[in-house]
């Protein structure tokens, strides 16, 4: 049912989210989510670039569960989950997440908590270079609050 890709190239986002509406011509919503390298850092500055590193043997086997428990929650006709590894530079992607429903609710929902989780629960350790210097990234309290949400 799902799709969940761990990838170390850039992919196309277009071409993804292209290819797996093409495959589900019955669902009447399709709900995508694009996250990318920002070109600005903290106080403004500029991101040189992002580095996400993952244990190997963890991360895909939970994105994987992270997919049967929105598939579980929620009545879904697909959902593609596809996040990067390695560095990246502004403006290139990071993860892309879709989900396709019958119903737009069913879709909202299963993207917003596959990210929610993604970026909570995330099995990567993220940091960013700024003016030269790399430091790392730890989740925010906002990002605690969204997953709380779900209960």
């Amino acid at each position: 049912m799902g799709d969940v890709r761990l990838l170390t190239l850039p992919f196309d986002a277009a071409e993804e989210l292209g290819t797996f509406t093409q495959r589900l011509p019955q669902a009447g919503g399709i709900v995508s989510f694009l996250g990318q390298v920002r070109a600005g850092g903290p106080e403004g500055a500029e991101v040189e670039a992002l580095e996400l590193r993952h244990y190997d043997p963890l991360t895909l086997p939970a994105m994987t569960a992270l997919a049967a428990r929105v598939a579980g929650r929620w009545t879904l006709d697909g959902l593609l989950i596809l996040h990067r590894s390695g560095t990246m530079g502004p403006g290139e992607p990071i993860v892309l997440v879709a989900a396709a429903a019958r119903h737009r609710r069913d879709a909202f929902a299963a993207a917003d908590f596959a990210m929610d989780h993604l970026k909570s629960e995330s099995w990567f350790w993220k940091r960013e270079k700024v003016a030269g210097a790399w430091r790392w990234i730890e989740p925010r309290d906002q990002d605690i609050e969204d997953l709380a949400r779900w209960g």
